[in-house]
């Protein structure tokens, strides 16, 4: 199996000729950088201040929690052979850019590690499906690329969630550190009790042992004195108040491929919770249709696999201008389906509750609730994709 392997990329400017961060560097700058709140000349004098007085001044600030001055310092990762769901974990930590290895453009291929040829078999067998469904439904609509791609999608709910993928993910210094913090954590308490705890717990173990060979851990950025840890996995979540004003907090079961969409929107807070009734996601194209119940009974050959269709409780909180931003974002006949349907469902709860409740939001929330974003007077539209059931959301594809 391929372990995960971590670079640093080229145009970091921390970057040591051997491929190692340049940690000693880094906390110096991040040093003189704290002067800088006190300092009358301000940085450039810093920049020739005594070393020991830099040096004083790092042990300050990172003995008592004066953190942030390390994230002036960011540093880009360029991983392979992250299994989806640490990247994920990754993901769900705000301060992040990322690009990662889309499933809804690459297909799976046999010997990938923590796949099983029975996910392959699966996969390729309902690749088929799909690509047939898609084709005497939408013909009209999309071409054999466009068939083919949306396939990909839906028949990669079938795989797991464990999938090693690549990525591109830059934060900073702190974060980092912090991060790994929160995943030793996870290491300790987790009780490993089946496939997925199993295989992210390895994958964290991993991932650390990168970090640590790239000179990238700083012990004083890991004390975790306020006991935080990784924000992916909630923990009773059906007790969470739902409501809708100036704020909003939902709650609402979608896919693990569905949740890794949601979680992209940095101006939301989001985690999920696994369900002890296990259930798994049905693709709208096949749902009520006679192949449904094959469908499900496919995937759950693969259950102990944990595939990304599986179904999760999510939580979602934020405000109602980002939310605005959200429906801008994925109402639209490009958007993957299943977030699309479930941004839809929230913005007509939501609707409904700013109108029973004679909230000053319901009149501007009233222009959203017509269609897809290309129906938005406040949102530009650069193309028209002249798809009718797209622009009413209403595509099962």
């Amino acid at each position: 199996m391929n372990e995960i392997k971590i670079s640093l990329l080229p145009n970091n400017y921390y970057l040591k000729k051997d491929g190692t961060f340049d940690k000693e560097q880094a906390l110096l700058d991040c040093g003189r950088i704290a002067g800088v709140c006190y300092d009358e000349e301000g940085y450039e004098h810093l920049i020739n201040e005594d070393i020991q007085k830099t040096k004083k001044r790092i042990d300050l600030t990172l003995n008592n929690g004066h953190h942030s001055v390390y994230d002036q310092i960011t540093i880009g990762l360029n991983i392979q052979n992250i299994p989806k769901i640490l990247a994920m974990v990754l993901n769900n930590e705000k301060f992040y850019t990322t690009s990662e290895k889309s499933l809804r453009y690459t297909s799976i291929k046999s010997g990938e590690s923590a796949i099983t040829p029975l996910e392959v078999e699966l996969y390729n067998k309902w690749l088929t499906i799909f690509e047939e469904k898609i084709r005497s439904m939408y013909s009209n609509v999309y071409n054999d690329f466009k068939i083919h791609k949306l396939a990909q999608e839906n028949a990669r709910y079938l795989i797991t969630v464990l999938i090693p993928t690549q990525m591109i993910h830059t934060l900073s210094f702190r974060q980092i550190n912090y991060i790994a913090s929160w995943m030793i954590e996870y290491i300790n308490n987790s009780k490993k009790s089946n496939n997925l705890e199993r295989g992210l717990v390895k994958s964290m173990q991993e991932f650390i042992s990168e970090l640590n060979r790239l000179n990238i851990l700083e012990p004083g950025l890991m004390k975790n004195e306020k006991h935080r840890s990784i924000s992916l996995f909630g923990k009773d979540l059906s007790n969470n108040d739902i409501y809708y004003g100036d704020t909003y907090s939902t709650l609402y079961y979608g896919s693990m491929a569905q949740y890794a969409q949601a979680q992209r929107h940095k101006t939301t807070i989001c985690s999920l919770e696994m369900l002890s009734d296990r259930r798994f996601f049905v693709p709208p194209i096949i749902k009520g249709s006679d192949i449904e119940e094959k469908w499900l009974s496919d995937i759950n050959l693969v259950k102990d696999n944990y595939p990304q269709g599986e179904l999760v409780l999510i939580s979602e909180k934020g405000i109602y201008e980002k939310f605005i931003e959200k429906c801008k974002e994925r109402l639209c006949s490009a958007a993957q389906l299943e977030i699309m349907i479930q941004t839809k469902n929230t913005l007509e709860e939501y609707y409904k509750e700013l109108v029973f409740n004679n909230h000053r939001l319901a009149s501007d929330m009233k222009k959203y609730t017509l269609g897809a974003r290309c129906t938005f007077s406040d949102y530009d539209s650069t193309c028209d994709c002249k798809f009718l059931e797209g622009k009413k959301l209403t595509r099962k594809i």
